[in-house]
Protein backbone atom coordinates (compact mmCIF):
# COMPACT_ATOMS: atom_id res chain seq x y z
CA UNK A 1 0.00 0.00 0.00
CA UNK A 2 2.35 2.25 1.38
CA UNK A 3 5.68 1.66 -1.34
CA UNK A 4 8.61 3.21 0.74
CA UNK A 5 7.75 0.84 3.93
CA UNK A 6 9.25 -1.97 2.39
CA UNK A 7 9.56 -4.57 5.93
CA UNK A 8 6.06 -6.14 5.22
CA UNK A 9 7.03 -6.80 1.60
CA UNK A 10 10.49 -8.85 2.32
CA UNK A 11 8.46 -10.16 5.39
CA UNK A 12 5.66 -11.64 2.98
CA UNK A 13 8.34 -13.39 0.40
CA UNK A 14 9.82 -15.30 3.22
CA UNK A 15 7.06 -16.23 4.51
CA UNK A 16 5.46 -17.77 0.93
CA UNK A 17 9.48 -19.60 0.69
CA UNK A 18 8.73 -20.94 4.68
CA UNK A 19 5.41 -22.43 3.53
CA UNK A 20 6.58 -23.93 0.03
CA UNK A 21 9.72 -25.45 1.80
CA UNK A 22 8.17 -26.80 4.93
CA UNK A 23 4.68 -28.31 3.72
CA UNK A 24 5.86 -32.08 3.99
CA UNK A 25 8.25 -31.45 6.74
CA UNK A 26 7.05 -29.67 9.22
CA UNK A 27 4.06 -31.13 10.69
CA UNK A 28 2.43 -27.57 12.03
CA UNK A 29 2.74 -26.03 8.47
CA UNK A 30 1.34 -29.23 7.00
CA UNK A 31 -1.72 -29.27 9.15
CA UNK A 32 -2.18 -25.38 8.49
CA UNK A 33 -1.56 -25.41 4.25
CA UNK A 34 -4.17 -28.42 4.47
CA UNK A 35 -6.85 -27.13 6.21
CA UNK A 36 -6.71 -22.93 5.35
CA UNK A 37 -6.63 -21.28 2.18
CA UNK A 38 -3.97 -18.23 2.28
CA UNK A 39 -3.54 -15.49 0.07
CA UNK A 40 -0.30 -13.31 0.03
CA UNK A 41 -0.19 -10.23 -1.94
CA UNK A 42 3.08 -8.96 -0.73
CA UNK A 43 2.67 -5.62 -2.28
CA UNK A 44 -0.32 -3.09 -3.31
CA UNK A 45 1.78 -0.54 -4.69
CA UNK A 46 4.75 -1.71 -6.88
CA UNK A 47 4.84 1.94 -8.18
CA UNK A 48 5.73 3.25 -5.19
CA UNK A 49 8.07 1.03 -4.14
CA UNK A 50 9.88 1.25 -7.72
CA UNK A 51 9.87 5.35 -6.93
CA UNK A 52 11.75 4.91 -3.61
CA UNK A 53 15.22 5.64 -5.43
CA UNK A 54 16.58 6.47 -1.85
CA UNK A 55 15.89 4.68 1.14
CA UNK A 56 14.48 7.10 4.48
CA UNK A 57 13.67 5.68 7.69
CA UNK A 58 10.66 8.70 7.83
CA UNK A 59 9.34 9.24 4.52
CA UNK A 60 9.56 9.31 0.65
CA UNK A 61 7.03 10.23 -2.09
CA UNK A 62 7.02 6.36 -2.34
CA UNK A 63 3.90 6.30 0.20
CA UNK A 64 1.39 6.79 -2.78
CA UNK A 65 0.93 5.60 -6.01
CA UNK A 66 1.50 6.47 -9.44
CA UNK A 67 -1.18 9.18 -9.13
CA UNK A 68 -0.16 10.84 -5.93
CA UNK A 69 -2.91 8.85 -3.73
CA UNK A 70 -2.40 7.34 -0.52
CA UNK A 71 -4.00 3.93 -1.02
CA UNK A 72 -5.02 3.96 2.76
CA UNK A 73 -7.37 6.71 2.66
CA UNK A 74 -8.77 5.46 -0.38
CA UNK A 75 -11.74 2.56 0.58
CA UNK A 76 -15.17 3.57 1.00
CA UNK A 77 -15.56 4.68 4.84
CA UNK A 78 -18.40 3.54 7.00
CA UNK A 79 -18.33 7.22 9.15
CA UNK A 80 -18.12 9.82 6.74
CA UNK A 81 -18.08 10.14 2.89
CA UNK A 82 -14.81 9.89 1.69
CA UNK A 83 -14.69 11.88 -1.79
CA UNK A 84 -11.17 10.36 -3.19
CA UNK A 85 -10.78 9.19 -6.35
CA UNK A 86 -10.70 5.49 -6.44
CA UNK A 87 -7.51 4.55 -7.75
CA UNK A 88 -7.39 0.97 -9.97
CA UNK A 89 -5.46 -0.81 -7.20
CA UNK A 90 -7.91 0.04 -4.42
CA UNK A 91 -11.08 -1.26 -7.25
CA UNK A 92 -9.18 -4.36 -7.69
CA UNK A 93 -8.32 -5.02 -3.90
CA UNK A 94 -12.29 -4.27 -3.78
CA UNK A 95 -13.22 -6.71 -6.19
CA UNK A 96 -10.38 -9.14 -4.72
CA UNK A 97 -12.73 -8.91 -1.41
CA UNK A 98 -16.11 -9.59 -3.48
CA UNK A 99 -15.24 -12.54 -4.83
CA UNK A 100 -13.70 -14.31 -2.50
CA UNK A 101 -14.95 -15.32 1.11
CA UNK A 102 -12.13 -13.86 3.09
CA UNK A 103 -12.53 -14.59 7.36
CA UNK A 104 -9.36 -13.07 8.59
CA UNK A 105 -6.35 -10.76 6.76
CA UNK A 106 -3.91 -8.56 8.17
CA UNK A 107 -2.48 -5.36 6.68
CA UNK A 108 1.24 -4.51 7.12
CA UNK A 109 2.97 -1.41 7.06
CA UNK A 110 6.16 0.21 8.95
CA UNK A 111 7.31 3.02 10.86
CA UNK A 112 6.04 1.64 14.07
CA UNK A 113 5.73 -1.27 16.49
CA UNK A 114 2.37 -1.91 17.35
CA UNK A 115 -0.53 -4.38 16.17
CA UNK A 116 -3.68 -1.71 15.75
CA UNK A 117 -7.56 -2.71 15.37
CA UNK A 118 -10.33 -1.92 14.20
CA UNK A 119 -11.81 0.86 14.26
CA UNK A 120 -9.45 3.58 12.39
CA UNK A 121 -12.50 5.58 11.90
CA UNK A 122 -15.88 6.31 14.22
CA UNK A 123 -18.23 8.23 16.06
CA UNK A 124 -20.26 8.44 19.14
CA UNK A 125 -22.55 5.19 18.19
CA UNK A 126 -18.84 3.38 18.58
CA UNK A 127 -17.15 5.43 21.51
CA UNK A 128 -15.26 7.98 20.07
CA UNK A 129 -16.53 10.58 22.80
CA UNK A 130 -14.20 8.29 24.96
CA UNK A 131 -11.33 8.75 22.47
CA UNK A 132 -12.10 4.81 21.43
CA UNK A 133 -13.89 3.31 18.59
CA UNK A 134 -15.37 0.18 19.48
CA UNK A 135 -16.52 -2.38 16.97
CA UNK A 136 -19.29 -5.10 17.63
CA UNK A 137 -16.54 -7.58 18.02
CA UNK A 138 -13.90 -5.94 19.78
CA UNK A 139 -12.88 -8.68 22.13
CA UNK A 140 -11.92 -10.48 19.52
CA UNK A 141 -9.99 -7.51 17.76
CA UNK A 142 -7.96 -7.25 21.18
CA UNK A 143 -7.37 -11.21 20.76
CA UNK A 144 -5.95 -10.89 17.45
CA UNK A 145 -3.63 -7.92 18.34
CA UNK A 146 -2.23 -9.76 21.23
CA UNK A 147 -1.92 -12.91 19.39
CA UNK A 148 0.29 -11.24 17.38
CA UNK A 149 2.37 -8.92 19.08
CA UNK A 150 2.97 -11.37 22.23
CA UNK A 151 4.64 -14.13 19.47
CA UNK A 152 6.40 -11.50 18.26
CA UNK A 153 10.04 -11.28 19.21
CA UNK A 154 9.22 -7.86 20.88
CA UNK A 155 6.41 -6.14 20.05
CA UNK A 156 4.72 -7.13 23.42
CA UNK A 157 6.81 -5.22 24.67
CA UNK A 158 5.03 -1.64 23.86
CA UNK A 159 7.99 0.34 24.24
CA UNK A 160 6.89 1.25 20.47
CA UNK A 161 10.00 3.65 18.55
CA UNK A 162 10.53 6.57 20.85
CA UNK A 163 10.37 7.65 24.84
CA UNK A 164 7.20 9.48 23.52
CA UNK A 165 4.57 7.14 22.54
CA UNK A 166 4.02 3.51 24.36
CA UNK A 167 1.56 0.61 23.37
CA UNK A 168 0.51 -1.59 26.41
CA UNK A 169 0.80 -4.93 24.88
CA UNK A 170 1.95 -3.61 21.85
CA UNK A 171 -0.80 -2.89 20.66
CA UNK A 172 -3.81 -0.17 20.26
CA UNK A 173 -7.29 0.73 18.89
CA UNK A 174 -6.64 2.30 15.83
CA UNK A 175 -8.80 5.22 16.68
CA UNK A 176 -7.45 6.25 20.07
CA UNK A 177 -4.11 6.08 18.05
CA UNK A 178 -4.72 8.64 15.08
CA UNK A 179 -8.13 8.90 12.94
CA UNK A 180 -8.21 7.78 9.69
CA UNK A 181 -10.33 7.70 7.21
CA UNK A 182 -10.96 5.99 4.09
CA UNK A 183 -8.65 2.75 5.69
CA UNK A 184 -8.56 -0.45 4.36
CA UNK A 185 -9.07 -2.13 7.23
CA UNK A 186 -12.22 -0.42 8.51
CA UNK A 187 -13.30 -1.47 4.58
CA UNK A 188 -12.65 -5.20 5.12
CA UNK A 189 -14.13 -5.64 8.66
CA UNK A 190 -17.49 -3.49 7.50
CA UNK A 191 -18.30 -4.54 3.46
CA UNK A 192 -15.48 -7.67 3.66
CA UNK A 193 -16.82 -9.62 6.61
CA UNK A 194 -12.92 -10.07 7.03
CA UNK A 195 -11.73 -9.21 10.70
CA UNK A 196 -8.53 -7.49 9.72
CA UNK A 197 -5.81 -5.75 11.60
CA UNK A 198 -3.35 -3.43 11.32
CA UNK A 199 0.72 -4.28 11.66
CA UNK A 200 3.19 -2.10 12.05
CA UNK A 201 6.31 -4.11 11.88
CA UNK A 202 9.18 -1.86 11.86
CA UNK A 203 10.56 1.80 13.33
CA UNK A 204 12.61 2.26 10.15
CA UNK A 205 10.42 2.10 7.22
CA UNK A 206 12.88 1.51 4.65
CA UNK A 207 16.29 0.29 6.78
CA UNK A 208 18.88 -1.56 4.96
CA UNK A 209 19.12 -4.85 3.23
CA UNK A 210 20.83 -6.37 6.09
CA UNK A 211 18.38 -6.32 8.64
CA UNK A 212 15.77 -8.09 6.59
CA UNK A 213 16.57 -11.18 8.04
CA UNK A 214 16.25 -10.46 11.51
CA UNK A 215 13.01 -8.92 10.86
CA UNK A 216 11.68 -12.10 9.14
CA UNK A 217 13.32 -13.92 12.31
CA UNK A 218 11.12 -11.40 14.25
CA UNK A 219 7.78 -12.13 12.88
CA UNK A 220 7.81 -15.52 11.54
CA UNK A 221 6.63 -17.57 15.30
CA UNK A 222 3.54 -14.14 15.16
CA UNK A 223 2.74 -15.11 11.43
CA UNK A 224 1.71 -18.28 12.34
CA UNK A 225 -0.13 -17.96 15.25
CA UNK A 226 -2.27 -15.39 13.48
CA UNK A 227 -3.41 -17.45 10.47
CA UNK A 228 -4.15 -20.24 13.09
CA UNK A 229 -6.75 -17.97 14.53
CA UNK A 230 -8.94 -17.90 11.19
CA UNK A 231 -10.06 -21.10 13.07
CA UNK A 232 -11.42 -19.37 15.91
CA UNK A 233 -15.50 -19.68 16.52
CA UNK A 234 -18.12 -20.95 14.46
CA UNK A 235 -18.60 -21.89 10.60
CA UNK A 236 -21.18 -23.65 8.75
CA UNK A 237 -23.63 -23.86 5.72
CA UNK A 238 -27.30 -22.75 5.63
CA UNK A 239 -29.32 -24.94 3.12
CA UNK A 240 -33.01 -25.33 1.81
CA UNK A 241 -35.32 -28.37 2.18
CA UNK A 242 -33.98 -30.04 -0.81
CA UNK A 243 -29.66 -29.63 0.89
CA UNK A 244 -29.21 -26.77 -2.04
CA UNK A 245 -27.26 -23.62 -0.70
CA UNK A 246 -28.76 -20.50 0.31
CA UNK A 247 -26.36 -17.42 -0.25
CA UNK A 248 -27.23 -14.06 1.26
CA UNK A 249 -28.40 -15.51 4.38
CA UNK A 250 -28.05 -13.52 7.23
CA UNK A 251 -26.19 -15.10 10.11
CA UNK A 252 -25.01 -13.44 12.97
CA UNK A 253 -24.35 -13.74 16.64
CA UNK A 254 -26.63 -12.34 18.71
CA UNK A 255 -25.52 -9.23 20.59
CA UNK A 256 -22.89 -8.64 17.83
CA UNK A 257 -24.94 -7.21 15.22
CA UNK A 258 -23.06 -5.82 12.10
CA UNK A 259 -23.97 -2.37 10.35
CA UNK A 260 -23.83 -4.09 7.48
CA UNK A 261 -24.87 -7.94 8.00
CA UNK A 262 -22.41 -10.73 7.60
CA UNK A 263 -24.51 -13.13 5.03
CA UNK A 264 -23.94 -16.21 3.71
CA UNK A 265 -21.62 -16.71 0.07
CA UNK A 266 -22.94 -18.11 -3.10
CA UNK A 267 -22.71 -21.86 -1.13
CA UNK A 268 -24.12 -20.68 1.58
CA UNK A 269 -21.30 -20.57 4.30
CA UNK A 270 -20.80 -18.34 6.63
CA UNK A 271 -17.95 -17.54 9.09
CA UNK A 272 -17.89 -16.05 12.34
CA UNK A 273 -15.01 -15.23 14.29
CA UNK A 274 -16.19 -15.38 18.21
CA UNK A 275 -14.16 -16.26 21.30
CA UNK A 276 -14.60 -19.31 23.57
CA UNK A 277 -18.16 -19.42 24.99
CA UNK A 278 -21.94 -19.65 24.38
CA UNK A 279 -23.54 -17.48 22.01
CA UNK A 280 -26.80 -17.61 20.56
CA UNK A 281 -26.84 -17.60 16.56
CA UNK A 282 -29.65 -16.24 14.30
CA UNK A 283 -29.64 -17.16 10.77
CA UNK A 284 -32.03 -15.33 8.94
CA UNK A 285 -33.72 -15.36 5.24
CA UNK A 286 -35.86 -12.72 4.47
CA UNK A 287 -39.84 -13.57 4.74
CA UNK A 288 -39.38 -17.07 6.28
CA UNK A 289 -38.62 -17.35 10.44
CA UNK A 290 -35.29 -17.23 11.99
CA UNK A 291 -33.37 -20.19 13.47
CA UNK A 292 -31.87 -19.43 16.86
CA UNK A 293 -29.34 -22.09 18.17
CA UNK A 294 -27.12 -21.93 21.31
CA UNK A 295 -23.72 -22.78 21.04
CA UNK A 296 -20.64 -23.74 23.07
CA UNK A 297 -17.10 -22.37 21.11
CA UNK A 298 -13.74 -23.51 22.45
CA UNK A 299 -10.64 -22.83 21.12
CA UNK A 300 -9.77 -25.46 18.33
CA UNK A 301 -7.16 -23.15 16.48
CA UNK A 302 -4.61 -25.72 17.61
CA UNK A 303 -7.22 -28.79 15.88
CA UNK A 304 -7.23 -25.92 12.28
CA UNK A 305 -10.95 -26.11 12.44
CA UNK A 306 -13.63 -24.41 13.65
CA UNK A 307 -16.75 -25.26 15.54
CA UNK A 308 -19.60 -26.75 12.80
CA UNK A 309 -22.85 -26.25 12.49
CA UNK A 310 -25.11 -26.39 9.72
CA UNK A 311 -28.61 -24.47 9.61
CA UNK A 312 -31.51 -25.92 7.23
CA UNK A 313 -34.76 -23.92 6.69
CA UNK A 314 -37.37 -26.80 5.70
CA UNK A 315 -39.62 -24.18 4.07
CA UNK A 316 -37.54 -22.56 1.57
CA UNK A 317 -37.32 -23.88 -1.66
CA UNK A 318 -35.83 -20.80 -3.47
CA UNK A 319 -32.86 -19.69 -3.53
CA UNK A 320 -32.65 -16.00 -1.65
CA UNK A 321 -32.29 -12.75 -4.10
CA UNK A 322 -28.74 -10.78 -3.96
CA UNK A 323 -27.84 -8.76 -1.26
CA UNK A 324 -25.22 -5.71 -0.61
CA UNK A 325 -24.77 -2.79 1.75
CA UNK A 326 -24.13 0.69 -0.07
CA UNK A 327 -20.77 1.87 0.17
CA UNK A 328 -22.22 4.52 2.45
CA UNK A 329 -21.04 6.18 5.62
CA UNK A 330 -23.37 3.57 7.11
CA UNK A 331 -22.59 4.78 10.69
CA UNK A 332 -23.83 8.18 10.34
CA UNK A 333 -27.53 6.99 10.72
CA UNK A 334 -26.32 5.55 14.07
CA UNK A 335 -24.69 8.77 14.79
CA UNK A 336 -27.54 11.20 14.29
CA UNK A 337 -29.62 9.00 16.53
CA UNK A 338 -27.25 9.45 19.41
CA UNK A 339 -26.90 13.12 18.62
CA UNK A 340 -23.02 13.13 18.09
CA UNK A 341 -20.44 15.45 18.28
CA UNK A 342 -17.94 15.02 14.89
CA UNK A 343 -14.64 13.74 16.51
CA UNK A 344 -11.50 15.96 16.88
CA UNK A 345 -8.78 14.92 14.10
CA UNK A 346 -5.78 13.01 15.57
CA UNK A 347 -2.35 13.81 14.49
CA UNK A 348 -1.55 11.48 11.79
CA UNK A 349 1.70 8.92 11.60
CA UNK A 350 2.99 7.92 8.14
CA UNK A 351 2.58 4.09 7.68
CA UNK A 352 2.85 1.40 5.04
CA UNK A 353 0.57 -1.35 4.13
CA UNK A 354 1.11 -5.01 2.44
CA UNK A 355 -1.87 -7.29 2.77
CA UNK A 356 -2.03 -10.50 4.26
CA UNK A 357 -5.38 -12.19 3.62
CA UNK A 358 -6.60 -16.17 5.03
CA UNK A 359 -9.11 -17.77 4.07
CA UNK A 360 -10.79 -20.43 6.16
Amino acid sequence: MHGDETVGREILLHFIDFLVTSYGQDPVITRLLNNTRIHIMPTMNPDGFEATKVPDCYYTRGRYNKNGEDLNRNFPDAFERNNASVQPETEAVMNWIKNETFVLSANLHGGALVASYTFDNGNSATGTLEGYSRSPDDDVFIHLAKTYSFNHASMYKGTGCDNRQTFPDGITNGYSWYQLEGGMQDYNYVWGQCFEITLELSCCKYPPADQLEKFWRDNKAALIEYIKQVHLGIKGQVTDKNGNPIPNAIVEAQGRPHVCPYRTNEHGEYFLLLLPGTYVINATVPGFKSILKTVEVHDNTGNFSALKHDFTFPEVSIRSSAASCPKTPLYQELQWASAAVKPTLHVVLVLMTVLLVIFQ
